[in-house]
């Protein structure tokens, strides 16, 4: 393969590599913001287990406005399973089945971050080449320059 052709194929494959590390990146933000809402749900519950029926407590709305109310009956939790769908826990499976989704994706996002640093470790090395065969066609085009003006 020509340096020519290596470079064009090194110039393509960077850009694919560039969207596949915009693609891990966002995948991450993702699972950290679902991480953010399973902690909150998480320490919530955990509260919960200390508090006793009619004790006052903030309700959120959205926007970071809250409601005030009293805690009614927290043996049973309605837990959303996904897809809009939630059903009926105890306190305890409920917790349970939060530290399961919790666990599941913080190995989800160690698997990313590690493709991620694979990805980001090609593009430097494929920027490195791309360089040193830039590099080398200046050199060769200068060396021809040379010849052709003596």
């Amino acid at each position: 393969m020509s340096e020519e052709d290596e470079l064009r194929r090194l110039a393509v494959e960077l850009r694919i590599l560039q969207g596949t590390a915009e693609a891990l990146q966002s995948r991450i933000n993702f699972l950290n913001a679902a991480f953010a809402e399973l902690d909150y749900a998480r320490r919530t519950l955990e509260g919960l287990e200390n508090e006793k029926v009619d004790a006052p407590i903030f309700v959120p709305i959205g926007g970071g406005s809250y409601i005030k109310a009293k805690l009614g009956e927290v043996d049973k939790i309605v837990y959303g399973v996904g897809a809009g769908i939630a059903i009926e826990k105890t306190l305890k499976e409920a917790k349970e089945k939060v530290e399961s989704r919790v666990s599941r994706l913080e190995k989800t996002k160690q698997s990313l971050e590690q493709q991620l640093a694979q990805t980001l470790r090609r593009i430097q090395e494929d920027q490195d080449r791309l360089q040193e065969l830039s590099a080398e066609l200046r050199n060769r085009e200068r060396r021809e320059d040379v010849r052709a003006t003596s």
